[in-house]
């Protein structure tokens, strides 16, 4: 891979014409293997009879060697300089709620390519920057030498149900979650459309950390697929200094909504200050038990914690709820959600089985909105929206390839705050910027969440 990282060096910073780029990347050769971070089939069973809290991605997740993927019609294989640690990757590590090795046996029989995927091992991974190697046959808008970053939507487009809207292909999957050949590696392979510019202000490590995470809460807030935030709008976003909510804030912010941020901490508070948020709830602080037990509610949590919330809006209940934790905060977030207003959920971390009181839905003429991801679109303008510097960055702290354990258990053990990036190809941080002078006018947001050393429990 050495030739491969030195040509990045050189032929990506020196100036020449994209032509001469491009000709000089389809002249390197492709190596026979690359590292990778993989999960085994046969070490399914090894959390067996475990507490979710109780499994450990440390023990799970592998770097090991692994044959470089055939290219097929519509592909490339891009040489990946950094990557990030979301939290399916997390779900991926401790087989929640299933193995992921069904995906790839299921994708793996639709046709004789996609036979590729169905291996013993799992490369996983859901984000990428880094540049374009190969090209397959069909592939028209990206070259050899393309510096990109990737969103995880992986579709066939043979249905028509997906030509509206290509989050409804019968054939839709997450890319390094449902797909093998993820960005948690020294390559990855990806569909062409999959494909987009990386922000040229922006090292490796901080343009692959938005990508999946800013795209989800683009179409969960912005789009009209989702909640069509407008102005004005009161949002309560949960875990608003997370690897999620921290875009969901930003985009708030940039939209001319408030943004009631609910945190853990008080370090937490401080960086959603630091986006510009005023309304903070910490959590832990004001003790909500939204729970009496595991399985009782207690509604009185539920009001006092829409008086919390009306306390810091003049008054105002809530139009938008950001949901993704799930089963912990659901009922709480359906109570406290304005008559007419919207819950829009995208994940469920704290548990897939959701309850809540019907009668505060119905009566109040609420909606709850499914949110998956982002279609191509969506994904383009969240990243456009990164590139112009309208939204930043959230990394908080950078990993090897041979840590992602580590970080993936950090997350796991939300001791994170944003993003937490994980170095492939690229040797060290901050690599890869091309706009210095677009950097220096966003600098301090793009550092807002950076941490020293490593977190502890």
């Amino acid at each position: 891979m050495r030739h491969i990282l030195e040509a990045i060096h050189s032929l990506t910073s020196s100036g020449g014409s994209a032509t001469a780029v491009s000709a000089d990347f389809e002249a390197l050769a492709l190596p026979e293997s690359y590292r990778a971070v993989t999960l085994q089939k046969e070490e399914t069973d090894m959390f067996a009879g475990l507490d979710s809290r109780d499994k450990d991605p440390r023990k799970s997740l592998h770097v090991q060697d692994v044959p470089v993927p055939e290219l097929g019609p519509g592909e490339a294989l891009v040489a990946v300089m950094a990557s990030s640690v979301n939290y399916n990757s997390v779900w991926t590590s401790i087989f929640e709620p299933m193995a992921t090795f069904g995906f790839l046996e299921r994708y793996g029989k639709l046709s004789d390519l996609t036979k590729r995927h169905d291996l013993p091992y799992h490369i996983i991974g859901s984000d990428l920057a880094g540049v374009v190697l190969r090209t397959g046959p069909g592939v028209n808008a990206w070259r050899p030498g393309d510096e990109v970053v990737a969103h995880c939507l992986s579709v066939e487009l043979e249905s028509s149900d997906g030509h509206n809207d290509t989050m409804l292909d019968p054939e839709q999957r997450i890319w390094g979650f449902e797909t093998n050949f993820g960005g948690l590696a020294e390559i990855a392979l990806v569909k062409s459309n999959q494909l987009m510019p990386k922000p040229d202000h922006l090292s490796w490590e901080e343009a692959a950390a938005p990508g999946l995470v800013n795209s989800t809460a683009y179409r969960q807030l912005v789009s009209r697929n989702g909640a069509g935030m407008k102005q004005g709008d009161n949002v309560l976003i949960w875990g608003a200094s997370g690897g999620l909510g921290s875009y969901a804030t930003q985009f708030a912010l940039a939209g001319g909504a408030n943004p009631i941020c609910v945190v853990s901490s008080p370090q937490k508070a401080d960086i959603c200050r630091a986006m510009g948020a005023e309304a903070i709830i910490d959590r832990n602080a004001e003790d909500y038990r939204f729970w009496k037990d595991e399985h009782n509610q207690d509604p009185r949590e539920w009001k006092r914690f829409g008086k919390r919330i009306r306390e810091l809006t003049g008054g105002e209940d809530v139009d938008i709820v950001f949901e993704h934790p799930g089963r912990e905060t659901f009922g709480a977030s359906v109570y406290v959600t304005r008559k007419g207003g919207t819950i829009v959920t995208c994940a469920s971390t704290s548990g897939y089985n959701h309850e809540y009181d019907n009668r505060y839905l119905w009566m109040s003429l609420k909606r709850i909105i499914g949110s998956h991801f982002a279609n191509y679109r969506e994904a383009w303008e969240a990243n456009r929206l990164i590139a112009k510097g309208k939204i930043h960055p959230t990394l908080s702290r950078v990993y090897s390839l041979e840590e992602t354990g580590q970080a993936a258990y950090d997350v796991h053990r939300n001791l994170h705050q944003g993003k937490v990036g994980v170095l492939a190809l690229a040797p060290t941080e901050g690599l890869g910027v091309r706009d210095e002078e677009k950097r220096a006018q966003h600098v301090d947001a793009i550092n807002r969440f950076r941490l020293p050393g490593r977190p502890t429990e």
